[in-house]
């Protein structure tokens, strides 16, 4: 029996066994913050299949160990996921689990359970085929994504918790082979005013009308923002508005607006800040203009305060990760794979954009099912993803080309 053939009686042997577990861990809440239970039951998971070690770091990421060899892979999923919105947008319980012939539906199918699902089973399929020697594999549940992209890798990579040579990222790409991403800012803007009797607005000072000519200015400033052939162009949006004012018939005494900045490459944090600062009408109102900071603890109670900055990060097309992951692709499913990147942002921010250490993606899962309502995962995706993560070691010895 050859190695496709393997590959199919093991996803055959095993199909069964993903859809529960992923169903389970969809049918338990796991918010940013709030992953705890689903972790347990990873944990569990983990145990029945065999992992010679398991370890939750002091953040609350949860990671398995197939193999001890010198190299080592990473494969990374988040298992928290985003809220479910107006549950009236539903047309099924969120978090049921419910499946049919096709799809498993329910919050965190798509992004990105579904996705550590198949990894966790690739993990088991090269154990099974004994194509883990000289590899040390670590399948990584983390945390907090959702809030805070890469905050969990800036844990594991500082603290030393695993040290990979390279990380599969196994969020959603439609069993794409994606090489990278556009970075995100989250920036803040505050003017002051001064308050009066709505009765008499000339004796106050509007901080809201300040702050519109503020949003005008950035509004064309998204039109010009740096392009990049590959990544695209990058972006900003006005995404909240905040005010006081000591009542609605009062000249408002304070505005503020959050900004979602979507980095291309070439762009950085002074940069864009420095965009907005050189606006005509933030030098004119003295508006403030900073990045957010997040601080939240963890479900352990972990606090890491960090600014809001995600970098941009892209691996060559030339790069052997690439070639690694497009030869693996032929030989599984005969036929090319496409490169491509994420519009989202991904672990990959902290991964590589910060640390440097190769990342690429591929997963199951559409990325446009992410954070809508009635999310859901085709079955065969993730079955296909299982067998492709299975190839990795080959691949990077280049025993499939």
């Amino acid at each position: 029996m050859n190695i496709k053939e393997s590959l199919d009686q093991l996803s055959k042997n095993y199909s069964q066994d993903i859809y529960k577990f992923l169903r389970d861990m969809i049918k338990i809440p796991s918010t940013s913050c709030n992953e705890e239970n689903v972790v347990k039951r990873i944990k569990e998971e983990m145990e029945s299949l065999g992992f010679e070690e398991i370890k939750i770091d002091d953040m609350g990421n949860i990671m398995g160990r197939m193999g001890s060899g010198h190299k080592v892979i990473a494969f990374d999923g988040h298992i928290d996921t985003v809220d479910v919105g107006n549950i009236n947008n539903w047309d099924f319980d969120p978090f049921d689990g419910k499946e049919d012939e096709d799809y498993i539906y329910g919050r965190g199918a798509s992004d990105q359970e579904g996705g550590f699902a198949s990894a966790l089973y690739g993990a088991k399929f090269m154990k099974e085929l004994n194509l883990i020697e000289g590899y040390t594999i670590w399948v990584v549940a983390t945390v907090q994504e959702e809030d805070c992209d890469g905050l969990c890798w800036q844990h594991i990579i500082k603290e030393k918790v695993i040290e990979p040579d390279f990380v599969v990222s196994t969020e959603p790409t439609g069993l794409n082979i994606y090489r990278g991403q556009r970075g995100r800012m989250e920036i803040r803007v505050d003017v002051t005013g001064k308050s009066a009797h709505g009765s008499a607005p000339e004796r106050g000072d509007n901080a809201i009308y300040k702050m519109a000519s503020i949003i005008s200015e950035l509004e064309k400033l998204n039109d010009d923002l740096r392009d990049d052939v590959f990544l695209g162009k990058g972006t900003l949006v006005v995404s909240e508005i905040f005010y006081t004012s000591p009542s609605r018939c009062a000249v408002p005494d304070s505005c503020s607006i959050s900004i979602d900045r979507r980095l291309t490459l070439g762009e950085d944090e002074e940069s864009a800040i420095s965009e907005i600062k050189s606006l005509k009408s933030v030098i004119d109102s003295k508006a403030n203009v900073y990045m957010y900071r997040y601080d939240k603890p963890s479900y352990k109670g972990l606090v890491q305060d960090v600014p809001c900055y995600f970098p941009t990060w892209v691996l060559s097309e030339e790069n052997k990760l690439c070639k690694d992951f497009t030869c693996a692709y032929k030989f599984l499913f005969n036929e090319e794979g496409v490169l491509n990147k994420w519009t989202f942002s991904t672990n990959g921010v902290a991964i590589m954009g910060m640390y440097g250490i190769p990342c690429i993606g591929f997963g199951p899962g559409r990325e446009e099912e992410a954070h809508k309502a009635n999310e859901k995962i085709l079955k065969s995706e993730l079955i296909k993803a299982a067998k492709m993560y299975a190839l990795i070691p080959l691949a990077d010895k280049g025993e499939l080309w």
